[in-house]
């Protein structure tokens, strides 16, 4: 198993641990399934959402509305291949 990098902050524990849950359970799943299928723990990002207005404030403005992710999150999505599989990866 390879070396993981999670990132955390104050007031969204609960949030994180979810996070690292999925990636765990998804890399898991990625070993298990038959070779023609894939299944890609995929990290968006920070977007600015409601949730991210309400633990940051002010600050959350900085990251990238939910309409521009979009943008460049279907390209990315529709360019994933089954040598992606349980590689974690993130929209940038």
């Amino acid at each position: 198993m390879g070396t993981f990098y999670f990132s955390t902050s104050p007031q969204v524990g609960p949030y994180c641990a979810s996070k690292w849950a999925i990636e765990g359970l998804t890399r898991a799943l990625s070993q298990e399934l038959p070779s023609r299928i894939a299944a890609i723990p995929l990290n968006p990002g920070i977007i600015h959402t409601d949730m991210l207005d309400i633990c940051f404030g002010e600050d959350a403005r900085s990251f990238t509305p939910v309409e521009s992710w979009t943008k460049k999150a279907v390209p990315f999505l529709l360019n994933l291949k089954l040598k992606d599989n349980g590689i974690p990866l993130t929209i940038s």
